[in-house]
């Protein structure tokens, strides 16, 4: 059973899921869609244009599909999607696209903890965790089951490949290839890759030498990118390490560079 309180807000035309529940002070505009089995807490903000996958829960003070802080948007209709089995936390800003017809989007089984900020035009993978304060500009692409850090920042544009994990206060303003981490209270500064967030994800052993692999090649071959590149694709036409290349020719703001060929490297099975 839906159950609304009495002082929450819901506007006309809004589109509510059966078992839903919305708490005290809450406020959803009309074209909001809210899918079945979510969780409204008390002063939460749904602005027009948000839609909303099954089984979320959104917690007090989260604003979601307010108007993007770009002095270039004209009002334009845009939009901001939220997968299923979301949780959103206190104070959790979610903002709308900044071009007609453009959307933020967050992924299915995602985890954004408390006063993080999704700019306009953001794209969450699945899975993804993002912990307190985390910082994501405009455009920013995240892959699948990233982990972001607390007060970790992402500049506009950047795209971050699947399985990263971006260490606490850490910035980046360049790509991070997949699986990669990012050292903690740096600038643009990989230091190794992610072992545990390959095992958990089931990338098997020798997958996972195959990606320690292309890591070298990319990182402490001596090739530049043009050439590292090369190598890669033919060492590893298919598999989880094959992802290196594609990722790379798809770059548009470069890749960020690695501290320590000795770090986080190495396999421990």
């Amino acid at each position: 059973m839906t159950v609304i309180h009495k002082t929450a807000i819901v506007e006309q035309g809004a589109e509510i899921g059966a078992d839903v529940s919305i708490g005290p002070f809450s406020y959803v505009a009309g074209n909001v869609k809210i899918g079945n089995k979510c969780s409204i807490a008390p002063h939460v903000t749904l602005h027009e244009y948000t839609s909303i996958g099954e089984n979320c829960q959104i917690h007090s003070g989260a604003v979601i599909g307010d108007l993007p802080q770009d002095i270039g948007f004209k009002g334009e209709i845009s939009f901001v999607k939220i997968g299923s089995n979301c949780v959103i936390r206190e104070g959790v800003t979610i903002h709308r696209g900044s071009k007609e017809n453009t959307i933020t989007e967050i992924g299915n089984d995602c985890f954004l903890m408390a006063f993080s900020h999704f700019a306009h035009n953001v794209k969450i993978g699945n899975g993804v965790i993002a912990a307190n304060g985390v910082l994501l500009a405009g455009h920013v692409e995240i892959g699948d089951r990233v982990f972001l850090s607390g007060n970790s920042m992402v500049h506009q544009f950047v795209k971050i490949g699947r399985l990263v994990m971006l260490g606490g206060a850490g910035a980046v303003s360049k790509d991070v290839p997949p699986f990669c981490t990012v050292r903690p209270v740096s600038f643009n500064t990989v230091v190794g890759l992610n072992v545990v967030g390959m095992r958990r994800a089931g990338i098997n052993a020798q997958d996972r030498q195959d990606i320690r692999r292309a890591f070298k090649i990319l990182y402490h071959s001596g090739l530049n990118i043009t050439q590292a590149v090369e190598k890669l694709k033919a060492t590893f036409p298919s598999g989880p390490a094959s992802e290196f290349a594609s990722f790379i020719e798809q770059s548009k703001r470069g890749l960020c560079g690695c501290k320590s060929k000795h770090q986080n490297t190495e396999e421990d099975d």
